[in-house]
């Protein structure tokens, strides 16, 4: 996935109301950015934080900015937008590069499934299962080069690992897919200090015959790409 306009470069000066965020631009401008990402974002919010956002001139947008990547030491980069991932997988989905789902026929994104819900991905293909996917966005990394999930309480997030448990019930296929925004990790496992109900979930549903796929990415102010996929440690 490219991005559809070339990054700036700014200093981050705050997130705020979750979705906003202040930030200083090289040109010297002080601007407010949309920040796509309901979440805690640990140690990806702090001020003074190098940060890449991108302009827009959509007059029916009342931000002319977006946040999109976090600069981090070492050369690497962590994604903050958390609508990228479905668009990410939704690619690699269409052109057949995850080895795990590749050789399905029709791939459909947001079909009603559950209990009101939209899963994020239905594979169907002749003498298949029908294949449910819902994707994640990972970006938490605290210790160690392990990405985390979650990194704040996600009912939502439990709620959806029951319903692919259902549906492995039904007969069909289901995954859940960790797509890690960050190139600084090696691994994938589960914060359950953070949502312990997440993780009870999360050990109902692999138990119950839901895979648990993780892959990472790779990332730059040009765009972002699934690159390899990474362990998932289970407790």
């Amino acid at each position: 996935m490219q991005f559809d306009r070339p990054l700036v470069r700014g200093i981050l000066l705050r997130r705020y109301k979750r979705f906003l965020a202040d930030v200083t631009l090289e040109d010297g401008r002080e601007v407010t950015a949309h920040c796509a990402n309901p979440g805690a974002m640990l140690g990806l919010k702090d001020p003074g934080m190098a940060i890449w956002v991108e302009p827009n001139d959509n007059p029916k947008r009342k931000l002319k900015f977006a946040w999109r990547l976090v600069e981090l030491p070492d050369g690497h980069w962590a994604g903050i937008d958390t609508s990228i991932p479905n668009r990410v997988v939704g690619d690699t989905l269409r052109s057949g590069d995850i080895a795990e789902l590749a050789g399905y026929a029709d791939i459909r994104a947001e079909v009603k499934y559950g209990q009101n819900s939209r899963i994020d991905f239905l594979a169907t293909g002749p003498g298949r299962p029908d294949t449910y996917i819902e994707v994640k966005n990972v970006h938490l990394r605290r210790d160690g080069s392990h990405a985390e999930f979650p990194d704040s309480v996600t009912a939502r997030g439990a709620k959806h690992l029951r319903e692919l448990s259902e549906m492995v019930a039904q007969g069909h296929r289901a995954v859940m897919f960790y797509l890690v925004q960050r190139t600084d990790c090696t691994a994938f496992r589960l914060a359950p200090d953070l949502d312990p109900a997440y993780a009870q979930a999360f050990a109902a549903a692999r138990a119950a015959g839901v895979e648990m796929i993780c892959y990472d990415t790779a990332i730059s102010p040009a765009g972002i790409s699934i690159r390899s996929p990474l362990p998932v440690d289970i407790p």
